[in-house]
Order: C-alpha cells, then structure tokens, then sequence
C-alpha cells in the first residue's frame, strides 16, 4: 500500500487534531524514494535496538507511538543517538509515524484501553477534547410567530448548504454558520431591514467539544474492590511483576476503592484535581504524589512506558483490519522500559 494512502487510514484511526498542541505526530520521516508499505515495526519508543529490529524485519514503516522527532532539528549527523536514527530511516527509506497524545486522547485508544483493568462504569474523559468548527458562529433568531418561523426558513433554506441549523421551535431558529454567510443570514433574518419584530444574537464559536475523546479516563467500579484487589487487576492488566504504591492518607491495602482516574504516561497535568480512590498512571513527581495522598487519593505507578505499551496488542489487529490484511503489522521484540528494579 502507499505511504499516502497508510497515512490516511493511520489519520483516521487517531485524528491528528486530538493531539495537545505542544506534541508532534502524524508522519515525521518520509523517505525521498517512494516505496509501498509491506511491513510496519510497532513500537512504544524507537531505540537504536527498534531500529536494528526494523531494519532485519524488512519493516518500510516504524509506528512509533513517542515521537523520535520532538524538537526541532538543526542538523542530522551521527554524534546522537536520535539523529543515528533518523539518518538510518532516511538512508534506507523507512518512514515514520507517530501518534502519542492522538491516540491517548481518541475514543478506544490508550487510556480507555488503560481503564480497562478496572471493571467501570460511566467511563468519561478527564479533560474533553475539541476541534476546530467548519462554523465560526452561531447564530440565533428568535420571532413573534410560528408563520414568521416558516417564512424566516424559507428565506434562509439555500444558504443551509453551507450551514447548519441546530434547532427550531415555533419562534426560535438556532443555526451555525461560516463567517463567510454571516451577513447575507443577518440581512435575511431581518427581511433586509423591513422587520422589527425579530431578535438576533450571535456568538463566535472556538472549537467544538467531542464528547468521549479527551485526555485521562475516570469511572464509577461496578463493584468496589479493595486496594489489594485493585494492585492485582493492574499488574495482570498491564503484564507486570511490580507496581509502585503510594497509599492515600490512612488508608490500608484492605481500603475500598469506588472510583477510579486514570492516564497513560505522565499524568500529573491531567490527574490533578479529578475526584477518585484511586489514580493509576506511570510517573508523577515526589510532591504531586504527597499532595494526591493527603488529600485522601492513593495512587499506583506503573512506570511511564508501561502504562501504554501493552496497547499494542489491541492496536495490531486494528491495524490489520484497517489495512484490509495488505500490510504485515509486527510488535517489536526490543521495545521495553528502561528502568528495571535492583
């Protein structure tokens, strides 16, 4: 399949726009020669092992889900180990492509898939994504009949290729609308200055909320669990031996927990201020934590990139599907954290 069209399809699956702004996703190397893609490496963090992997794979794109390209570049030579890399996919022609917060932030992506050791209810972002609107404003137009109402459409009807109305009821028209139609709907609205019984308000529209898309999960435990129980599900979830405890403020391990927060990563920015027994991410500061904890939250660390590398395993056979089964999609072997407990 062609980059192009990989591209597109791996677009879908996380729109880039979900993204927070400070990150860098989507396509980050693209080869000058263009090849097909016949195989894709996925991988949480592309290491010099990865892209030893990539390269006997025979792998034409890397997924990796971190960035390798995060700062600017100023020059690419082989004194670091990112730009060894990045000179390596260009020499060879191996694309890559990245997602991060796109795909934590996407419906079905890494944080509902983290949550998901958890047996909740009600699962909700922590923080809503938006996106930008095709519509620039809102428009509202309230009138003193029904007959006014009908009249009032009827003028507006062929600008409603370009917008949209979102209610109507006896005496009030709701429409979005690009700014570029604005004043023909305001100069139709008030039948070209002829009526004096119409009202209008007009609000500038930033960005429309997606519900369900958004950064971190919370949720309600169907049936609450002690904090032991909980450390369990974890570990099984994730595929660990261990896991880092921070016990809230009188709690024991035998305390009930009813409620959960969750955030794949770092999840100090996110977590902070979400009411719930329990928060699960992989790293946050020494004073974040003490704060959590004395406020009554206890909170489990998994390490940063063990809490989204097991999402590769549901990510592959999406892939697979996306791809109608024309591409090879493999996990990498050599991906792992990089801290280990001594």
């Amino acid at each position: 399949m062609h980059l192009s069209e990989v591209v597109k399809r791996l677009n879908s699956l996380a729109p880039p726009f979900l993204a927070e702004s400070w990150d860098n996703v989507g396509l980050l190397v693209e080869p000058y020669t263009k090849k097909n893609i016949e195989t894709m490496l996925l991988s949480n963090d592309l290491t010099e092992e990865v892209m030893d992997e990539a390269e006997a794979q025979g792998a034409n794109l890397i997924f990796s889900y971190h960035p390798p390209v995060f700062r600017p570049l100023k020059r690419i030579t082989s004194n670091g180990w990112k730009d060894r890399i990045i000179a390596r996919c260009l020499e060879k022609g191996i694309a890559i492509y990245s997602p991060h917060t796109a795909c934590d932030a996407v419906l079905g992506g890494v944080n509902d898939w983290l949550i998901q050791a958890f047996d909740g209810e009600e699962v909700t972002p922590l923080q809503i994504s938006v996106k930008p609107s095709d519509c620039s404003h809102q428009v509202t137009i309230t009138v003193s009949s029904e007959s006014e109402a009908t009249m009032l459409m009827e003028r507006l009807t062929p600008l409603l290729v370009q917008s949209s109305v979102l209610f109507r009821s006896e005496k009030r028209v709701e429409l979005v609308c690009p700014e570029t139609t604005l004043p023909t709907i305001v100069r139709l609205a008030s039948g070209n200055g002829n009526s004096t019984s119409i009202q209008l308000s007009i609000t500038k529209i930033e960005k429309v909320p997606m519900p369900g898309h958004g950064l971190g999960r919370k949720c309600k435990l169907a049936h609450p669990m002690t904090i032991s129980e909980a450390i369990n599900r974890i570990k099984s979830h994730l595929g660990l031996s261990y896991v880092r405890l921070a016990l809230a403020c009188g709690a024991t391990l035998e305390s009930s927990v009813g409620s959960v927060a969750v955030c794949a990563g770092s999840g100090t920015s996110v977590l902070c201020g979400a009411i719930a027994d329990l928060w699960l991410t992989g790293e946050m500061s020494h004073h974040d934590i003490l704060d959590a904890t004395q406020q009554g939250t206890t909170v489990v660390l998994a390490e940063h990139s063990n809490s989204e590398r097991g999402f590769l395993k549901v990510l592959q056979p999406r892939l697979y599907s996306l791809f109608g089964h024309e591409i090879n999609v493999i996990i990498s072997e050599k991906d792992k954290t990089p801290l280990s407990v001594v």
